[in-house]
């Protein structure tokens, strides 16, 4: 596990100079019950040392601790989906690289159709140029 995220680093670096080219790219990091981080930015490596930086922010654990959940490059409509089964745990499922929103909602209706669901629904959307809008429309 060390070694992915020394790897990721290096490609974080290597990706400095060129990180303003290219398609944005979406990463969502979770450290299960503690916290989520969720990066839209040039470069794979940037992209997701950002989101396991935001996760490891946000609940205080470690590198280790905070997985990356999901990763499209180009990043597409993007979708963070609660999911809670019958039985009491809960999480979010991340859908993204989209071409359009209405696919992206969909996506959603498709994995929240399941009898051990008692509750999923999109919780944040994000623009294929990264910006989180509502979920109204």
């Amino acid at each position: 596990m060390r070694l992915f995220f020394s790897i990721l680093l290096f490609l974080a670096s290597a990706n400095m100079a060129t990180a303003q080219e290219g398609p944005l790219a979406f990463a969502a990091a979770q450290a299960p019950e503690a916290g989520t981080g969720i990066c839209v930015e040039h470069g794979m490596g940037d992209t997701l040392a950002c989101a396991v930086s935001k996760c490891m922010t946000e609940s205080g654990l470690g590198m280790e601790d905070c997985q990356v959940d999901a990763y499209c490059m180009p990043a597409g409509w993007s979708v963070d989906v609660f999911m809670q089964h019958q039985e009491g745990p809960h999480w979010h499922t991340f859908l993204c690289g989209w071409q359009s929103r209405e696919q992206a909602m969909s996506a959603v209706e498709i994995a929240c159709n399941s009898d051990w669901l008692i509750e999923c629904s999109a919780v944040r959307v994000w623009s294929p140029e990264g910006n989180e809008e509502s979920l109204g429309g």
